[in-house]
């Protein structure tokens, strides 16, 4: 259960990572709102994985997540470049994922 909360704790830092960008500044008050009410929830599951999974396993794949969604997100939904130098160090961060999760304890 506590790789289920680290993931949508993951999704919801993407959430208000992208609604940090359309607050311009925490100047707009709905997506400011929505930017912290997400920043809670996401750090509340992020706190309920770490029950069970080990601190640098659970921070290192809330990070990578919230990275690799933000990029992803920057791309599709704000026509941000995608180059290939940006998409290989994207999927670094995904074979970073991976090797964390194959070598986690739990």
């Amino acid at each position: 259960m506590a790789w289920i909360y680290l993931i949508v704790a993951g999704v919801f830092e993407v959430v208000w990572a992208y609604f940090m960008k359309q607050s311009q500044g925490f100047t707009r008050l709905v997506p400011t709102v929505v930017t912290f009410l997400t920043m809670f929830i996401s750090f509340g599951l992020l706190s309920v994985s770490m029950k069970t999974l080990p601190l640098g396993t659970a921070y290192a794949m809330w990070t990578g997540i919230g990275a690799l969604g933000a990029f992803l997100v920057g791309i599709i939904v704000l026509g941000e470049q995608a180059n290939p130098m940006r998409i290989g160090a994207a999927a670094l961060i995904v074979a970073g994922l991976a090797l964390m999760k194959i070598s986690s304890p739990t």
